[in-house]
């Protein structure tokens, strides 16, 4: 009897001491969880090795409750959630609330950018040309920015109409706009011109006053002298008759991806040190 005693207080000594091993065994586990949630990069693998664990042994308390009649069975539904530590840059990983911010502030400058634009070509400006029939006769004339070429020699035909008599039997399609030597294309913009800083074979395209080169004393010769030519109206019948001759035979059709040449604006000029 009494070696029978002897081996049942052996047993609960071995429960006893296994249930308190679980027990520190499962207290350090969630303090390890506790760790691992408030870094950013916390690994799924941690969670579920603390999750099966807990599940375990509140599964083993759970029957020790129902045996002794004092609760019921209960299970943990997962870890805490995951929180970021505040110390480490996540800049570099996707973020759907800044993504949306960035294409929102993207959205904003556009909007402002095609509002500036607007006003741009919404700007009058006034233009300095010469109806050539063989000889030039000067005449200014006032459009917006945002104008096409076509826009403006319509313009132009009814001003010309009401001196010139063959003015009022043409329409603007028979007209040619002709600026620094080359015949500007009627879908094209003053804007496009003043915006891409245009050039043309004897000066820029982008100027539409006249401008004399006033410079005096030694010019430098490698230094373009800064005049910009009135443009020239005629009519594309009078072209087709003399494009042979000076000065239509220099003429072409713009194209905006050819270099004409470089040249120099105004200023840059070399000049003497007074001995």
């Amino acid at each position: 009897v009494a070696s029978s005693s002897k081996k049942e207080i052996s047993e609960e000594e071995k429960a006893r001491i296994e249930k308190k091993d679980r027990k520190a065994k499962r207290k350090a586990m969630k303090r390890k969880k506790q760790m691992m949630s408030t870094l950013s990069f916390a690994g799924a693998d941690d969670d579920d090795f603390v999750n099966t664990t807990d599940e375990n042994d509140t599964a083993e308390s759970g029957s020790a409750k129902n045996s002794e009649g004092e609760g019921t069975a209960s299970t943990t539904d997962g870890a805490k959630e995951i929180k970021k530590d505040p110390r480490v840059d996540t800049s570099f990983l996707p973020d759907k609330d800044r993504e949306i911010s960035i294409q929102q502030q993207r959205e904003q400058l556009r909007r402002e950018w095609h509002a500036k634009q607007s006003q741009v070509k919404n700007e009058m400006l006034e233009i300095t040309y010469s109806y050539w029939d063989g000889s030039g006769h000067r005449r200014t004339s006032v459009c917006r920015k945002g104008d096409t070429i076509g826009n403006f020699l319509e313009l132009v035909r009814k001003d010309l109409a009401k001196e010139f008599r063959e003015m009022t039997n043409v329409s603007s399609d028979a007209l040619l706009y002709v600026k620094e030597d080359l015949i500007i294309p009627q879908d094209i913009t003053f804007y496009d011109l003043i915006v891409t800083r245009a050039r043309g074979k004897s000066g820029p395209l982008f100027h539409f006053d006249v401008r004399d080169d006033v410079r005096m004393g030694a010019l430098d010769v490698r230094v373009e002298k800064d005049e910009s030519h009135p443009g020239k109206v005629v009519e594309r019948r009078w072209y087709d008759r003399n494009k042979h001759i000076f000065p239509a035979s220099r003429w072409e059709v713009f194209d905006p991806a050819k270099d004409y040449g470089t040249y120099t604006i105004h200023g840059g000029e070399v000049t003497k040190k007074k001995k």
